[in-house]
């Protein structure tokens, strides 16, 4: 199970995360979001993100041009585009720019569910109230579940992810607010526990 903890804000966060076993790190650079980073400080986290594990670099109201520009000067290893605003001229802009794109959508949106569909290489489904952490019905994916790399988020925590993983049969799935203490303040015994319950966890077969 590939495991991705995001909105991560101290270099700290980064290294419990990476001991964990995280497979990939999200950093947020944003004008909206609490976890969102002043430039200087995102390119401290991400030089201090190890080789083996996957930075992403999460966005949701910058241009993605200028958003890929910044993954590639700041070394990320992916850019997450996030949220509606983001449709596929702007994904062909961005992967002009760099190359390895993860398209972030909610099934409100009835977007098209189908991995690769705007060049991105990873899809991330996402509460209607993306960083709230508050749950969705993954009743929905019964009609819509996508094949491929795709990751499973929205409200998950270190005491749901296990069921999440049984019922909606992810590629991977991604954490943000089920692991802070307070909005915005990451708890390392939680990021702990989480990529150890999703890492445990079985996904159910059809």
């Amino acid at each position: 199970m590939f495991v991705k903890v995001c909105g991560l804000g101290t270099t700290d966060d980064i290294d419990v995360a990476v001991e964990a076993g995280a497979d990939a790190v999200g950093l947020v650079i944003s004008r909206t979001s609490v976890r969102g980073l002043e430039r200087d400080r995102a390119v401290r986290l991400a030089a201090h993100v190890p080789p083996e594990v996957l930075s992403v670099l999460v966005v949701n109201d910058t241009p993605a041009a200028e958003a890929a520009r910044i993954a590639g000067e700041l070394g990320f290893g992916a850019l997450q585009l996030h949220g509606t605003a983001y449709g596929e001229e702007d994904f062909a802009a961005a992967v002009d720019v760099f190359p390895r794109l993860w398209r972030a959508t909610s099934l409100n949106d009835r977007p098209d569910t189908r991995v690769g569909s705007y060049g991105e290489e990873v899809l991330l489904l996402d509460s209607p109230d993306a960083g709230s952490g508050k749950p969705w019905d993954l009743s929905l994916l019964e009609s819509g579940r996508p094949e491929g790399k795709w990751l499973l988020a929205g409200g998950l925590a270190p005491e749901n992810v296990g069921e999440a993983i049984g019922r909606a049969r992810p590629w991977g799935v991604d954490v943000s607010s089920g692991v802070e203490s307070s909005r915005g303040v990451k708890d390392h015994q939680r990021i702990r526990a989480f990529v150890a319950a999703a890492k445990q966890a079985v996904p159910q077969t059809v």
